[in-house]
């Protein structure tokens, strides 16, 4: 196949909508104008008007591999990506055992190489003795580094104060943190055991990993990257209060940036009477005025990506009481449609929406040649129908776990199809099988 031709689309970049034609060749945008004519051999799709969007960059995904594969992995994940116009993403270390070494670091790449449908990256995890790991990390060598600051388990759970700010006055790359205070949630943890015994409902997720215990770490954070001049981007934000942290405005020359989630945006504590641990987070999701507050920053500039946090796991493992039921949700099958919400409702502008998706991850994370609709860039491209809905049923689910907390609802658009380095991935609710998946470059000196 010599390439494709995307005729009368509606394209959406760099702040503007135009109607227009793309050529792809080579796995790159070749060209961009209005009335191409078909080459021989090239495969024609017509758009009809759809919308055509550079490929969500998701800065934040759990997808299991190594050593927690019963509930995902690289290949089974990566498939659920795409289908959910998701073209790159940046993969966490708490998998088993934790990416804390540049060796496990080189694994995971060996692991994704030829089985990821999207492209990839790896975080390397902080942990409380891994700073020569952390000295010696090149900066093309991971995405980032991630920093569990009060809210994970074993050696990734970082909150020494003498170690927090030995990482933060090494990091050769931008830090990312997960902000939670740990010592807060045990108190609110404690007291909920003592009103509710062995019955904690689902809805006391939200005050057992509380406002205040977030607050309490993203100012710390902030605080230590000011302190030690790090880039540092705060993951998954979920409350009204630590909004007042960010400053407004575009992403580029910012040394702190902060992102906001699929689910935060879209559930609300409400939620939990009908899906209960199904929509049991870290951190956890919160009042409809928190929502609005996200929402709200997202159009003034303070939080500058949206991502999924996608953690799988088995139906089973949200099963059973609070305390036995696993925190995470299964959502990058139903990411862009999830995220067009926000366009649905008039709180962002498609431009705006493509800015958070792939435009900032992109200026962010210094990603080469990927995030927009350009010429010569890589063609990781969707085609967005904003005129019809997905359904969201049980099956069929391409993520491992096998369910989604969405069931049942229906959401204000459909990926029609999504390419990945010039590859056809998914079209009409259907895989073509092609693994085209790339290791992300980076613009980055050294």
């Amino acid at each position: 196949m010599s390439g494709w031709l995307i005729t009368n689309a509606r394209l959406v970049n760099e702040g503007e909508q135009r109607e227009g034609d793309l050529r792809i060749k080579r796995g790159r945008i070749e060209q961009i104008a209005g009335q191409l004519k078909a080459r021989s051999g090239e495969t024609v799709v017509d758009a009809q008007g759809k919308f055509l969007l550079p490929g969500m960059i998701d800065a934040q995904v759990h997808f299991r591999e190594p050593g927690l594969t019963r509930k995902g992995n690289i290949a089974s994940e990566s498939r659920a990506a795409v289908a959910g116009g998701i073209t790159s993403y940046l993969e966490m270390p708490n998998t088993s055992p934790p990416t804390t070494t540049r060796l496990a670091l080189a694994d995971k790449f060996s692991r994704a190489s030829g089985r990821s449908t999207a492209n990839y990256s790896f975080y390397l995890g902080a942990s409380r003795d891994n700073l020569s790991e952390i000295k010696a990390l090149k900066p093309t060598e991971a995405c980032g580094i991630k920093v569990y600051m009060g809210a994970s388990t074993g050696n990734l759970l970082v909150d020494d104060a003498d170690t927090l700010a030995e990482i933060f006055r090494h990091a050769p790359v931008m830090l990312v943190t997960h902000c939670e205070d740990n010592a807060t949630i045990e108190v609110n943890l404690a007291s909920a055991r003592k009103r509710y015994g062995n019955h904690i409902p689902a809805a006391a997720h939200a005050e057992i990993r509380s406002r205040e215990a977030c607050l309490k770490s993203s100012t710390l954070a902030l605080q230590l990257a000011r302190e030690h001049d790090a880039r540092l981007h705060i993951l998954h934000l979920s409350t009204a209060e630590e909004l007042d942290l960010f400053e407004a405005g575009p992403v580029d020359g910012k040394q702190i940036t902060g992102e906001a989630c699929v689910h935060h945006l879209y559930f609300i504590d409400a939620d939990y009477e009908t899906l209960g641990n199904l929509i049991k987070c870290n951190p956890s999701i919160k009042t409809d005025r928190d929502r609005q507050a996200l929402r709200r920053a997202l159009r003034d500039g303070r939080l500058d990506i949206i991502a999924t946090d996608h953690a799988p796991h088995l139906l089973r493992e949200k099963s059973g009481n609070y305390d036995s039921a696993a925190a995470g949700l299964p959502l990058v099958q139903y990411a862009l449609p999830m995220a067009w919400s926000l366009v649905a409702s008039r709180t962002l502008s498609p431009e705006a929406l493509v800015d958070k998706l792939a435009h900032n991850p992109a200026r962010r994370f210094d990603i080469l040649e990927r995030g927009f609709i350009r010429e010569g860039y890589c063609a990781d491209l969707v085609l967005l129908d904003a005129r019809e809905r997905t359904v969201v049923n049980r099956q069929p689910m391409l993520s491992q776990c096998g369910w989604t907390p969405l069931a049942g609802r229906k959401l204000p658009a459909r990926v029609a199809a999504t390419w990945v380095n010039g590859n056809l991935v998914w079209r009409d609710g259907l895989l073509t099988g092609i693994v085209p998946g790339e290791k992300l470059q980076f613009d980055r000196p050294g």
